[in-house]
């Protein structure tokens, strides 16, 4: 019950947040005495798939229960991407080619054990225009002259390429940058996949959503301010039942009442209840629900 789309455990359990971390062996357990159905580990550099599978492999034989230990392998799955940092941009060529040999490392490696090491989706990748030089993307609009944006979009199109390639979906980030973003995805033409984290508005979310796109909504939702309550609301009930899909987006974005805390995927429950109730249903209908569209989205399983 209550899957999550999106987290990044490395990033949870070891590079820290709000100067803490949190114990992967701890959370990943309790997702699985849960019986958590789908947890997937997000990429944000090109090198990073190997690692992170090393380090979910290492925790899990941490887990003492046998029992327990098998659901954490049989729930968890992994993407890889390059997330726009400036560095990434000005070193595509190279880092696609890079992204593209870890893949196939992880693929070759797939059959020797029970963790599933064969990547499920490309992602996150995608354009980002917020700037905030004191958070944790650093981000800077000083960095980006117009080569830059060009190099971004550039380097968004050749992942969004390579899933097309590959016959996978993708995870896309896009912040403030919702126009550039839809017309990227318009000349590569290939509609397959999440935009995660989702943060713009019920119109935006109809032209993704008449594109084949899903949209998740992560904890941010639950903290959205009163004045712009009425919007997210008319947001939530805009898309429907067959595209809603639900994260944390760990280490970030925790939902009331956890806000401004370390994130962690057992943390999504409360935004499945959030929206439940602004739905009109139960969080384990909502749970079910979601089940259902990972399993069209991922696994081409129409139930």
């Amino acid at each position: 019950m209550f899957s999550d789309t999106h987290f990044h455990y490395n990033h949870t359990t070891i590079d820290g947040f709000l100067g803490t971390t949190a114990n992967g062996v701890e959370f990943l357990t309790k997702m699985a005495e849960r019986n958590c159905f789908f947890g997937l580990d997000i990429g944000t550099e090109c090198d990073d798939l190997l690692t992170r599978q090393a380090t979910l492999d290492s925790s899990i034989s941490q887990i003492k229960d046998v029992s327990l230990a098998d659901k954490v392998r049989n729930f968890l799955y992994f993407a890889a991407g390059i997330w726009p940092s400036p560095e990434a941009i000005k070193d595509r060529f190279n880092q696609m080619e890079i992204l593209k040999n870890n893949i196939a490392q992880a693929v070759n490696s797939a059959d020797q054990d029970t963790l599933h090491r064969k990547i499920l989706a490309l992602g996150e990748f995608g354009l980002d225009h917020h700037w905030n030089p004191s958070g944790v993307d650093g981000r800077c609009e000083s960095d980006f002259d117009q080569a830059m944006f060009d190099g971004e979009k550039e380097l968004f199109k050749m992942q969004l390429d390579l899933a097309r390639q590959m016959k996978l979906p993708s995870i896309i980030h896009s912040r403030d940058a919702f126009e550039d973003t839809l017309n990227c995805i318009k000349e590569v033409g290939y509609n397959n996949g999440i935009i995660h984290c989702y943060s713009y508005g019920a119109e935006e979310a109809k032209a993704f959503l008449s594109e084949g796109w899903y949209i998740s909504f992560s904890g941010s939702v639950t903290y959205t301010k009163r004045s712009k309550m009425e919007a997210m609301i008319e947001l939530i009930k805009t898309v429907p039942d067959e595209r809603i899909l639900l994260e944390t987006d760990s280490p970030y974005l925790a939902p009331v009442p956890l806000r401004g805390t370390i994130n962690t995927p057992v943390n999504v429950e409360h935004t499945y209840r959030f929206i439940a109730e602004i739905r009109g249903t139960s969080p384990e209908e909502l749970s079910a629900l979601v089940d259902k569209n990972i399993r069209r989205l991922f696994f081409s399983e129409e139930k």
